[in-house]
């Protein structure tokens, strides 16, 4: 299993298919398997430690032998890793805490970056394979990725996201009616922002859970389908009210204009979106599916171009200094290259995520890199 993206996969795929392996699918997730799989070392450990120092890019990756439990883990640990206890006997690896307690396991401690874990009959093992780089979490693991029951850095996120919503009532007054969230990921938000205005918070959209997020659908007419059949108004609550309808972030500006119609058609008076994220201008290179700079509504247009494309009565997003006040931790500790585009790690201008699924691919090309990395911290070599 494998959370993020491998920035040199292309690399590394023609080097393993120039030594004569055979690859089955197209992701980056099989080129780290065959690496481990033929790395050097006498135990998974080693040969764990000896992938890691040829990968570039945000990984968690966890691979399962007929004796041992892997775990890997990137420098600048962009993505979450759990540790957990089961019984006092077995372990449990996962992305996000509450999948151990889904399994009833005990929460240990996460992965260090760089920290490659071996579990097998002799018992647990870690090494620092590679030198722990500048702290870079996703901060939008906070926003939206990750579910508001897990715990990340030791903090709960449903209470971080309820404080998005309060810093959002500060920075974002409105006079409205009632506060409605769009489900799941912005009900904390909705609540956070309800209790800091004091204006009411209530349930305004039905989410279908049979359907999954929109967001990272392959297409617009997927996209576009996904939010019609995943929501559903409340027409008596929304009815003849002025609205505060928070979101958790707006990436394309292609869904949010269908919410906005749906809550219109079902009767509201004005709708003012507000949004738990700054404006999202910079591409993901690190595993979320941010889409190319160019889809990108907030990268090309103003916030005010945005609102009439939404369709709403008024837009606010928070600001980054809003967010980070909401986390309760530094700015640098966090991946925030979507907001300000500063990366903390090499990334090329122009990734295609789709660069093995084309067909007739050849060698990897040769292609200018952009390093955001401030001048005080090592680059990723």
């Amino acid at each position: 299993g494998h959370n993020g993206n491998l920035l040199n996969a292309d690399v590394l795929r023609d080097d393993l298919e120039d030594s004569g392996t055979d690859f089955e699918t197209s992701t980056d997730t099989e080129i780290a398997a065959r690496l481990l799989a033929s790395a050097p070392g006498s135990s998974w450990l080693e040969r764990a430690a000896s992938t890691m120092k040829v990968l570039s890019g945000a990984y968690c990756f966890v691979a399962v032998t007929p004796d041992s439990l892997i775990a890997m883990r990137d420098p600048y640990g962009v993505r979450p890793l759990s540790i957990g206890r089961l019984n006092g006997k077995g372990w449990v690896i996962a992305s996000e805490t509450c999948a151990l307690d889904h399994l009833g396991a005990k929460f240990v401690r996460e992965v260090e970056p760089g920290e490659a874990v071996v579990i097998d009959s002799e018992g647990f093992h870690a090494e620092q394979a590679l030198e722990k780089r500048r702290d870079a979490l996703c901060v939008f693991e906070y926003i939206y990725f990750a579910r508001p029951d897990s715990v990340i850095r030791g903090k709960l996120l449903q209470p971080t996201r309820a404080n998005m919503g309060r810093e959002l009532a500060r920075e974002a007054p409105v006079d409205a009616d009632i506060v409605i969230g769009v489900p799941d990921s912005a009900t904390a938000a909705a609540i956070g922002y309800a209790n800091e205005s004091g204006i009411p918070y209530t349930e305004g959209l039905v989410k279908n859970r049979y359907v999954g997020r929109t967001f990272i659908k392959p297409d617009q007419r997927l996209r576009e389908q996904g939010v019609r059949l995943k929501f559903n108004p409340l027409r008596q609550v929304i009815e003849g009210k002025r609205l505060i309808v928070v979101d958790d972030c707006i990436v394309r500006g292609t869904t949010t204009p269908k919410v906005v119609e749906m809550l219109r058609n079902a009767g509201a008076a004005s709708i003012h979106m507000r949004v738990c994220a700054p404006p999202i201008v910079h591409p993901c290179h690190f595993g979320i599916d941010m889409a190319t700079q160019w889809e990108l509504i907030a990268a090309h247009q103003e916030i005010e171009d945005i609102r009439q494309h939404i369709g709403a009565d008024s837009l606010a997003y928070l600001s980054l200094d809003g967010l980070m006040r909401a986390v309760e931790q530094p700015e640098d500790s966090f991946c925030t290259a979507c907001f300000t585009g500063e990366y903390p790690m090499p990334v090329q201008l122009q990734m295609d995520k789709l660069v093995f699924e084309r067909p007739g691919r050849g060698k990897a090309r040769k292609v200018p890199v952009t390093a955001a990395v401030p001048a005080s911290e090592p680059d990723s070599g």
